[in-house]
């Protein structure tokens, strides 16, 4: 008991970072309309405003891998852990549309290196049995923030300078982050890398009872950071491919759309105002509850049952907006209804066990790199949709906007069905040997 209280602190203590990433994700939400209004925002400014945190994202995601691999991941997190403090006081105090998109970038940069280093750290620590639902904290931890960002948006709407107490939540947040990641031990699998096999027997023996052995011997291994080259060598490219194509379909599926602009997608439907930003509410409820639903299956059905499953309800939901928004006034109730429903989906499956998919998938040696690379694509991914999502709405209408996008979850469907492999209850090390001997 004394072990798995201490390995779930530490995964909790990792996980925090991925809240303060959540506030910085949802906060944008309630905040654009007054934006817009302060600043004169024009369709192509919104969406920059609003999608160049994930620029951002995608720059610290491939020099995240990098530096953990280099550097450690536990200071890669601290790292990170001070740049939202000051991203998120520089939102605070911007004082024009340019500053602001600065400020943005920066929290950006910090939120991509976390989003690599988190779900590697968690897979390291972890034992084969508990390992993707302790991955999954990550994103849990990612939609409690973007829940509580709407939360605090809806309150803060009416307040003097409400966008500035928006974009600003993160601050003390941020602080707690970093003092909680002091306390928090670095990977035993990276110091086994780095040659500190006793350091890392002592910390590994203290959280789980995978063989300790086994672990060591096989990540004693590496030698150094490999260059991103090693990536499209065999045997590795084929799994890097997978890991690639599975994280940029997580995000050319839309979530980023329904996230950032639900208020705006529920004003279309008649509902405005702070009816808008309480129905956005549902938004974030229905993907906390639904996130802690593939928490807890992840280790019970396996990951490919649940993104099958996913991947349909996202291209039935998707379908019934392509129809709704076809009609001369789309039906509100159906719209947040086919809304909610494309939330739940999506949390039960991409949302969490991409994550878990590519931590678990790639070698050892190129983990961090390897990560790096999927992570930034995946955010480079969801800056495109987030940037060009207005200028879609103004030119090609809602309706066709929503059938792309289920057409491409029904290609994500058949990739899925196809090529991702069942990674349930194995050892990392097993995962690589099998999927290296099919290279």
């Amino acid at each position: 008991m004394k072990n798995k209280l201490l390995l779930i602190e530490c995964v909790l203590g990792a996980s925090f970072g991925a809240f303060v990433v959540g506030l910085n994700i949802g906060g944008i939400s309630g905040a654009l309309e007054f934006l817009a209004a302060d600043f004169g925002l024009s369709a192509l400014a919104t969406g920059l405003v609003t999608g160049i945190i994930m620029i951002g994202c995608l720059v610290g995601a491939l020099l995240g891998g990098r530096c953990s691999d280099r550097y450690g991941r536990k200071n890669s997190m601290l790292f990170s852990a001070a740049i939202l403090i000051v991203a998120a006081l520089w939102c605070g105090f911007a004082n024009n549309a340019a500053s602001l998109i600065i400020a943005r970038f920066v929290g950006g940069c910090g939120m991509g290196v976390l989003s690599v280093v988190i779900p590697i750290y968690i897979s390291e620590i972890s034992p084969a049995k508990w390992r993707g639902t302790f991955v999954s904290f990550y994103q849990l931890f990612i939609v409690i923030g973007i829940l509580v960002a709407y939360c605090a948006d809806f309150w803060m709407s009416d307040r003097v300078g409400n966008w500035r107490w928006m974009l600003g939540l993160p601050l003390p947040f941020a602080l707690l982050n970093m003092a909680a990641l002091f306390f928090v031990p670095e990977s035993p699998r990276w110091l086994a890398g780095q040659g500190k096999a006793d350091k890392a027997k002592k910390i590994m023996a203290a959280m789980c009872s995978d063989d300790c052995s086994a672990i060591l011997n096989a990540n004693a291994s590496q030698d150094g950071t490999p260059g991103l080259s090693a990536l499209f060598k065999r045997p590795m490219a084929y799994i890097v491919l997978l890991g690639v194509l599975l994280a940029a379909f997580q995000q050319i599926t839309g979530i980023n759309v329904i996230i950032n602009y639900a208020p705006e997608i529920l004003r279309q439907t008649g509902i405005g105002g702070e009816q808008a930003l309480m129905q956005a509410i549902y938004v974030g409820l229905v993907n906390f509850l639904f996130t802690i639903v593939a928490v807890w299956l992840v280790d019970r059905w396996g990951r490919k049952k649940l993104l099958l499953w996913g991947c349909a309800g996202l291209v039935a939901s998707l379908g019934y907006l392509t129809y709704a928004f076809s009609q001369p006034s789309p039906d509100s109730i159906g719209v947040l209804i086919a809304l909610l429903v494309y939330i739940a989906f999506f949390a039960i499956s991409l949302s969490p066990l991409m994550f878990v998919v590519t931590a678990e998938i790639y070698p050892s040696a190129i983990r961090g790199t390897a990560m790096a690379l999927s992570t930034g694509i995946s955010w480079a991914c969801a800056f495109l949709v987030v940037q060009f999502f207005p200028v879609m709405l103004e030119y090609l209408g809602s309706s066709i906007v929503f059938a792309i996008f289920g057409l491409l979850c029904l290609a994500a469907w058949l990739f899925i069905y196809l090529y991702i492999p069942e990674t349930k209850g194995r050892s990392l090390e097993d995962i690589e040997k099998e999927l290296l001997k099919r290279n």
